[in-house]
């Protein structure tokens, strides 16, 4: 079973997609881009050869509570943004439990989408109660938001 939640109509995030089962899952949501944050699996390799959705983008990154570089954020919102540009098109930011990087990366979005931080955490927990933002986490977003506002 897919493991995922929607935050808005167009926007999900959540755990591992692991296995073929899982993507057509996820595929029969929607879903027609896949952010996967995590290092443990690439979702690409899921992919049959006359796939042409998802969409995915491998931003593998470690969760080990170290400040993430602004790179990684710009990576993802630019391949968001680009995606929801597309008329019906619905994105899934996810790591391996949903619980950090996927997360953290979906704060990102929301916040470029004009949410306010606390508004953005509160979706955030209210939709996926798993959801664990550590400092240095959101200190990364915000050092990234800084960044982005300045381009």
């Amino acid at each position: 079973m897919a493991d995922f939640d929607f935050l808005t109509e167009r926007l999900a995030v959540g755990g591992g997609i692991w296995t073929r089962e899982n993507l057509d899952e996820v595929k029969r949501a929607g879903i027609t881009h896949i952010l996967n944050t995590q290092v443990e699996f690439d979702d690409r390799s899921l992919l049959l050869a006359d796939d042409h959705d998802p969409v995915i983008l491998h931003l593998g990154t470690d969760d080990d509570f170290q400040p993430k570089p602004a790179d990684l954020f710009f990576r993802g919102v630019r391949f968001t943004l680009e995606a929801l540009e597309q008329p019906g098109s619905k994105v899934l930011v996810h790591c391996a439990s949903g619980v950090h990087r996927g997360p953290m990366i979906a704060l990102a979005i929301l916040r470029v989408l004009g949410y306010r931080r606390h508004d953005a955490v509160s979706l955030l927990r209210a939709r996926r109660p798993v959801v664990d933002l550590p400092d240095v986490y959101l200190d990364s977003v915000e050092a990234f938001l800084a960044e982005w506002e300045t381009r």
